[in-house]
């Protein structure tokens, strides 16, 4: 694992969040949306904090004030962003929602540039512009 470099995690994180997808749709039938995220939250705080403490809280020291506050933010937008997911596959195809989803991508490109000063080249651009264009065929929006 000491090999995996960006593109294998998020290769990775692509095949977690399609099977996310999809199990989530299966298992928000029959009740309530927001339950269905409030299970899946204990289950994965059960899961980050078991890794935490196996690897130990050597930088917990180094957490800035800063640090903690985006780092609540962030957690906050996730909230927020599983809120919206649940009642989105509850209420559509989970075929058509996670493409919908993923314009996170294009969204996160876009602040990422405005907030944090990083450079998209012409390539980014135009892969920006075919996600969207790929949104909007398959959701038929």
């Amino acid at each position: 694992m000491t090999q995996f470099n960006w593109l294998h995690w998020a290769l990775l994180s692509a095949l977690f969040a399609g099977l996310t997808a999809v199990l989530a749709k299966a298992g928000v039938k029959g009740i309530d949306s927001n339950l269905a995220m409030a299970i899946r939250t204990v289950v994965i705080l059960v899961f980050a904090w078991s890794i935490a403490i196996y690897h130990g809280f050597d930088t917990l020291n180094k957490a800035t004030a800063r640090t903690w506050f985006f780092l609540f933010l962030s957690g906050l937008a996730t909230g927020a962003s599983w809120l919206c997911y649940f009642r989105a596959l509850q209420l559509g195809e989970a075929s058509r929602v996670a493409p919908v989803d993923k314009l996170s991508v294009v969204v996160a490109m876009v602040l990422a540039t405005l907030f944090l000063g990083e450079h998209l080249t012409w390539r980014h651009w135009l892969g920006a512009g075919l996600i969207v264009s790929g949104t909007v065929v398959i959701a038929k929006i």
